[in-house]
C-alpha cells in the first residue's frame, strides 16, 4: 500500500475528516525530565511522574529543560472495532502532531518512529520541530494489543526553549481507503485578476475512485452558502481534479470542499480560511498616521520620518521648525539635533496633487526616549542567521515602496548573524563578509528617515554562535555609535554559561548586572540608542527593566507562527504585566509572525489563520508592544500590508497615554481586554480563544468594564461606526472584535 495522506491544505486552512470521530484521542501524559532507556518499556513505575498536556510545549507548562531530554508516557486501549470498521485493515497510525525538537517514539517498548537527530547520533543533532509526526504500525503486528492496555512512550530532546510536544492531541486511528485522498486548498487569481480559491482533489492509489467533488463558499456568521460548484469525478494517483470558485476577499468566508465516494458513501472534507481584508483603502489626499510626539535627548541626532499616506509624489514643509532641525521636502525625513532641553511644538504640512494636510507635532527634548513603542522590522523571523546587508536594504526599500513607512514603521533591525568569527586586533567588533559596510548602511537608512538596529549578547557568544560583547562592552557601544545605531537588542544567550558559575546566580542582581553594564556605556554615546533587553522574562524583568534604563524587555521566550505559541505568549503570560508599561519603557512579547517567515532562506506563509493574524495584531497593539515585523517585506502581499497599515489600529499601539491593556473578562473561551486612550475613550478587544465560532453579547460584560451606557462604538478594523444598542457580535474561532468605545 502506498503511503497514506491525510487531508493537506494551504497555510491558513483547517482540516476535518469524517472518520476522525472514531479516533482514540490522547491529550494528557505522564511526564519525567531526564533520560533513561528503561522508560520506553511497559512496566515503569509512574507514581513520581508529573501530569502534562501535549497541546502546548513543556516550557509553557513550567518545565525548564534546555539541551536535554524529557519523556511522555500514555496508556491507550485500541478498540478492535476500529479495525473492523476499516475497509483497509492494514495499519494503525499514531498521529503525534509537533515535537520540539527531535523524538523517538516507542509502542510497548519497541521503536516505531524517529524524527530529527539527537546529539549522540552519528551525524549529530538536527531539529525537525516543524515536522508533523505520523508513525505507522501494521495492524497484524504483535506490538498491537487490541482491546487492551498499550503504552506509547515518546522520548523528546530539546535544544533550546520552547521544548516538548505541542499541537496535540495525539490521534490513534485505523485508516480507510478514502484516507488516501487529499484535498489541497489554496488561493490566488484567475487570468483577469479575479480572486479565487482552488480546491484540488488528489489520490495516492493506482485504482480509481469515483464520486462527487463539491466546493462551497460559506458565510461563517450566517451559515449561508454564497456560491458553490460540484462535479462528478474519477481520480487516481495520476489524475487530479481542481475546482476554482471566486469569492470576495474583503469579506470573512470559509471554503468548504468535500469529496463523497459513490460506492461507499464515505467522504472527506477540508475547510480553508482565505485571507480577507478589512482595512479600508487609504484616501488619495495626505493623511498623517504617526503619533504627534517624539522624544530625544539634548544633542543627540534626530532621525524621524513623518508617516503620511496618500498619492505620491508628496511634498513636506514646516515653517516653524526648532533651531537645529531640517525637514527633507521629498520624503518627510526630519534630521539634525536640539541642544537645549524643552518641549518644541511645530506644524508639518504634507501636500500632493489631491490636497494638503497638516499635523501639530511635539518634540520633547529631555532624558526620555521611546515615548511610544517602536515600529519597524527585524530580520530574525524571516532569515535567521542567513541575513545579509543586501536583504536588509531590500526590506528597507520595500518598507518605503509598499507604504509601511507611511504608517510609522521605521526601525530596520539586524538580528544575529552579522558578526565576524574574530574581533579586530584592537578588540573592536568586526563584521563578516555579508555586511560590507555598517556605516554606509546606517547613513543610507538615516537619509530615508529610517532607524538602524543591531544585535548582540552580554555573553561570549550569541544564540547563533557569533561573537558577543562580554569584556568589550565599551568598545561595542562606541562602534554602534560610529555606525549610527539607533536600537540594540541585547540577548542573554551565551551569558547563561557565565551566569551559572556566579555565586549569586539565584539573585535578581545577577540578572541585572550585565544589562546595567551595557546601559552605562550606551548612555556615554552622543546618540540615542533604544535599549531592548532580550532575556525571556527571567527574574521578572518587567520589575527592574526601567531601573537599567531599558526601553523594552522581552517578557517571554521566542514566538513561533502557531496558535499554541501565540496563545501562550499573548493570553497566558501578558495579563498581569500592564502596570509596568509606560512611555519610554515597554513590555515586549516578541516580534510579529505575519507574512512570509521561516527563520532561514526557506520562507513560507505564516501558519496562523487570517483570524489568528487579526487577533495577533489586535492584542499586540492593545499591549503597547514593540511592533517589529518579522517577515520579508519585499514579498508582503496585499492582506499583510492591510493588516499592518490600518491607521486606527496602529493608533492604539501608538497612543501617547502609554497605558497597556488590562484583561477585564475571562468567560470560558471569551476574553475581553481594554486599554484607556489619551482622548478619554477605550480600545477593547473581544477575543474568542476557543475552538468554535461564537456570538457574544457585549452588554453582558458592561458591569466588569464599568460601562453604564455607550456613547459611541467604532469597529477599528473596518473603520466603521457601529450601533450603541445592538452590541451582539459574531467572533470566529481564534478571532477578535476590535472596538473603540466611549462611555
Amino acid at each position: 500500500m502506498k503511503k497514506q495522506f491525510l487531508l493537506l491544505l494551504a497555510m491558513a486552512g483547517m482540516v476535518s475528516l469524517s472518520s476522525w470521530a472514531q479516533d482514540v484521542v490522547l491529550e494528557n501524559a505522564k511526564f519525567h525530565a531526564g533520560d533513561d532507556a528503561a522508560w520506553a518499556g511497559v512496566n515503569v513505575d509512574e507514581s513520581s511522574w508529573s501530569n502534562i498536556k501535549n497541546s502546548a510545549t513543556w516550557t509553557s507548562q513550567g518545565v525548564k529543560i534546555e539541551n536535554g531530554f524529557g519523556w511522555y508516557r500514555y496508556h491507550v486501549t485500541i478498540p478492535k472495532s476500529m479495525l473492523d470498521k476499516s475497509d483497509l485493515k492494514e495499519t494503525v497510525d499514531f498521529v503525534l502532531g509537533g515535537v520540539d525538537d527531535a523524538d523517538e517514539t516507542y509502542l510497548n517498548g519497541k521503536l516505531i518512529g524517529k524524527t530529527g537527530r539527537f546529539p549522540s547520533d552519528e551525524k549529530g543533532y538536527a531539529s525537525q520541530w516543524s515536522t508533523k509526526r505520523n508513525y505507522r504500525v501494521k495492524a497484524n503486528s504483535s506490538l498491537i494489543k487490541w482491546d487492551a492496555d498499550n503504552v506509547l512512550a515518546v522520548r523528546v530532546y530539546n535544544a533550546g526553549d520552547p521544548g516538548g510536544m505541542f499541537e496535540g492531541p495525539i490521534r490513534v486511528r485505523v485508516p480507510n481507503t478514502i484516507d488516501n485522498l487529499s484535498i489541497n486548498i489554496s488561493e490566488g487569481t484567475d487570468g483577469k485578476g479575479v480572486v479565487q480559491s482552488f480546491s484540488t482533489l488528489k489520490s495516492t492509489m493506482q485504482a480509481s475512485k469515483s464520486g462527487v467533488f463539491a466546493v462551497k463558499v460559506v458565510d461563517p456568521e450566517t451559515g449561508e452558502t454564497l456560491s458553490e460548484k460540484s462535479m462528478k469525478v474519477s481520480i487516481n494517483e495520476k489524475k487530479d481534479k481542481t475546482i476554482a470558485v471566486p469569492y470576495d476577499n474583503h469579506r470573512m468566508v470559509r471554503i468548504v470542499s468535500t469529496f463523497t465516494e459513490t460506492k461507499s458513501g464515505l467522504s472527506c472534507t477540508a475547510q480553508y480560511i482565505p485571507k480577507y481584508i478589512l482595512t479600508p483603502a487609504a484616501p488619495a489626499e495626505p493623511r498623517f498616521n504617526t503619533a504627534p510626539i517624539y522624544g530625544v535627548r539634548p544633542g543627540s541626532p534626530v532621525h524621524f520620518r513623518f508617516g503620511v499616506s496618500g498619492e505620491k509624489p508628496m511634498k513636506f514643509s514646516a515653517a516653524d521648525l526648532p533651531a537645529g532641525l531640517t525637514l527633507n521636502p521629498d520624503n518627510g525625513a526630519l534630521s539634525g539635533s536640539i541642544e537645549k532641553a524643552g518641549s518644541y511644538t511645530f506644524t508639518v504640512k504634507a501636500r500632493n496633487a489631491k490636497g494638503e494636510q497638516s499635523q501639530r507635532f511635539t518634540i520633547r527634548c529631555g532624558s526620555k526616549i521611546a515615548l511610544t513603542p517602536p515600529m519597524g522590522w527585524n530580520s530574525w523571523n524571516c532569515w535567521g542567521l542567513s541575513v545579509t546587508q543586501d536583504k536588509v536594504i531590500s526590506s528597507a526599500k520595500a518598507l518605503i515602496d509598499k507604504g509601511l513607512a507611511d504608517y510609522g514603521y521605521c526601525y530596520m533591525n539586524i538580528d544575529d548573524g552579522w558578526e565576524a568569527k574574530e574581533r579586530n586586533a584592537d578588540g573592536t567588533i568586526a563584521v563578516n563578509e555579508k555586511f560590507p559596510s555598517m556605516k554606509d548602511l546606517g547613513d543610507w537608512l538615516h537619509s530615508e528617515g529610517l532607524k538602524f538596529g543591531i544585535y548582540s549578547s552580554p555573553g561570549d557568544l550569541t544564540c547563533g554562535g557569533y561573537l558577543g560583547s562580554i569584556d568589550h562592552e565599551l568598545q561595542d557601544a562606541e562602534s554602534y555609535n560610529s555606525w549610527g545605531i539607533d536600537y540594540l537588542k541585547y540577548d542573554w544567550c551565551g551569558y547563561g554559561r557565565k551566569h551559572r558559575t556566579e555565586p549569586d546566580n539565584q539573585t535578581v542582581a545577577s540578572y541585572v548586572r550585565p544589562y546595567l553594564l551595557m546601559e552605562r556605556y550606551l548612555r556615554q554615546q552622543p546618540r540615542d540608542i533604544f535599549y531592548s533587553l532580550c532575556q525571556y522574562g527571567m527574574a521578572d524583568v518587567w520589575k527592574w527593566g526601567e531601573a537599567v534604563d531599558a526601553n523594552s524587555w522581552r517578557t517571554t521566550g521566542d514566538i513561533t507562527d502557531t496558535w499554541a505559541s501565540l496563545y501562550h505568549i499573548g493570553f497566558e503570560l501578558q495579563p498581569e504585566l500592564y502596570p509596568y508599561a509606560k512611555p519610554g519603557h515597554w513590555n515586549d512579547p516578541d516580534m510579529l509572525i505575519v507574512g512570509k517567515v521561516g527563520w532561514s532562506n526557506n520562507l513560507r506563509d505564516s501558519r496562523l489563520t487570517p483570524d489568528e493574524q487579526y487577533t495577533h495584531i489586535s492584542l499586540w497593539t492593545l499591549l503597547a508592544s514593540n511592533m517589529l515585523i518579522g517577515c520579508d517585506i519585499a514579498q508582503m502581499d496585499e492582506f499583510t500590508v492591510a493588516l499592518l497599515c490600518n491607521n486606527e489600529v496602529n493608533a492604539v499601539n501608538q497612543d501617547i497615554l502609554g497605558k497597556q491593556a488590562k484583561r477585564d473578562v475571562v468567560d470560558g473561551s471569551i476574553q475581553v481586554w481594554s486599554r484607556p486612550l489619551s482622548d478619554g475613550s477605550y480600545a477593547v478587544g473581544i477575543f474568542n480563544v476557543g475552538k468554535t465560532d461564537a456570538r457574544v453579547d457585549f452588554k453582558k460584560y458592561f458591569p466588569q468594564l464599568g460601562i453604564k451606557s455607550l456613547k459611541s462604538v467604532r469597529d477599528l478594523w473596518r473603520q466603521q461606526d457601529l450601533s450603541t444598542s445592538d452590541v451582539s457580535y459574531f467572533i470566529p474561532t481564534h478571532g477578535v472584535k476590535y472596538l473603540k468605545i466611549a462611555y
